[in-house]
């Protein structure tokens, strides 16, 4: 489909995976175009070095191949930003796919202004979420350029069209690719999530091999394990009281989590395109560190505060899940979110045995927690009992007035 309407240059999100090497080589035979490549390093746990010699194989300049460390700016940016709100999607889910969408995109689109490219590609189905949340991202960010979604696009509807594409064109395939993969997988530093297959019918209870970062909890050590994190204005600076860069931090809580059968999720969700999905999401250190900003909040957060925050969360998870990261309504809730972390300081032992992470101590410089006010013994005088009274009078005034209204009416 090469012409006037065709994109000269396009900047393709790859992994080196079959998909998006066939969407590369799709993009170069459809449109006659450029590819650029770009592999984000999120924490995946896999070597990406064979993404660029599997990206030259299908015939791109080796200078037009962007494999980045982005760890670093995701948990700094992306992870922690999101934590200092507590954000669980439904009430359970730590965001750990949605949260890695808004960084790719925004390098995918800084990647085209680089290199003067008029297009950007992902391998989101069309089915799923992750779609949504490249394209309104890139949009944001540049609302000039072309995204193509192959998936929406071409006419390869089934992994046995996938196949016979690859090898009509040269494309390397892994042996364990031309079998039917029992579910899909996801990863980066913040969790890891499964899909598909194995995992699609709710009623079953998912297999013990579908785990790939956290031991069954029927395997945990048998001894608990102490793990004190300290944070700064929010967001966490230490473990056991060894300062670590973000991404170090969160490697080090995924390791203490993971031996302990920390952070599985077994999730039926309801997706932004409407169908509901079931998913299994492993986030160890996530984990920790939700129960430790928790932990920490409770003495160093004002009641105001921190009710505000929590009935503000639903929403800017969900913001978050749908893809709506660079939008103006999430970077509001954003500034309120931060302006109530300023005194979040202090550290917090948590508690790792068999799956559970809870908080059993927390202290802080800025704390409000004052044991003279809540003592049951003498208080020296800190807090007078008989101010209830006239608090409770003011307080039941309301009702008071709406029973005595109540009694009139019924007669």
């Amino acid at each position: 489909m090469t012409g006037t309407n065709a994109p000269k240059k396009v900047v393709l999100a790859y992994s080196g995976g079959l998909d998006t090497s066939i969407i590369l080589k799709w993009l170069q035979n459809e449109y006659g175009c450029e590819v650029i490549t770009f592999t984000a390093d999120l924490g995946q746990g896999e070597e990406l070095e064979p993404a660029r010699e599997k990206a030259v194989l299908l015939g791109v300049r080796p200078e037009n191949i962007h494999i980045e460390d982005v760890r670093e700016e995701f948990v700094r940016d992306f992870v922690f930003p999101m934590f200092r709100a507590n954000a669980l999607y439904e009430g359970l889910y730590l965001l750990g796919t949605s949260i890695a969408r808004p960084l790719i995109a925004k390098r995918l689109v800084e990647i085209a202004a680089e290199t003067g490219a008029d297009a950007v590609a992902h391998g989101a189905t069309g089915k799923g979420n992750d779609q949504v949340r490249f394209e309104l991202s890139a949009l944001a960010l540049n609302p000039h350029l072309r995204v193509i979604a192959p998936w929406r696009e071409w006419t390869l509807q089934s992994r046995t069209q996938l196949l016979a594409y690859a090898e009509e064109n040269q494309i390397p395939i892994a042996k364990d690719k031309r079998g039917e993969a029992p579910f899909s997988v996801d990863a980066n530093l913040l969790h890891t999530s499964s899909e598909g297959k194995v995992l699609e019918n709710p009623a079953e209870e998912f297999p013990e091999y579908v785990l790939q970062r956290v031991v069954p909890v029927e395997q945990a050590p048998d001894q608990a394990e102490m793990v004190e994190v300290t944070f700064e204005k929010g967001d966490a600076v230490a473990v056991n009281g060894e300062k670590l860069s973000p991404a170090m931090l969160l490697t080090r809580l995924n390791e203490l989590g993971a031996r302990h059968g920390v952070g599985v999720l077994d999730l039926v969700e309801n997706r932004f395109v409407g169908m509901k999905s079931r998913g299994v999401y492993e986030t160890p250190g996530g984990t920790i560190l939700l129960e430790a900003h928790r932990g920490i909040e409770q003495i160093t957060l004002d009641a105001g505060s921190g009710h505000l925050k929590d009935s503000i969360m639903p929403r800017y998870a969900e913001m978050i899940y749908n893809g709506f990261w660079f939008s103006p309504e999430r970077e509001a809730l954003q500034a309120l979110i931060d302006r109530t972390q300023e005194h979040v300081t202090g550290t917090v032992r948590v508690k790792l045995y068999k799956g559970s992470a809870r908080t059993v101590a927390r202290w802080s410089e800025h704390s409000l927690y004052s044991e003279k006010h809540v003592t049951f013994e003498e208080d020296a005088g800190a807090y007078d009992q008989k101010d209830a009274e006239g608090f409770i009078r003011l307080n039941a005034l309301r009702l008071r007035l709406i029973a005595v209204r109540n009694a009139r009416v019924r007669g």
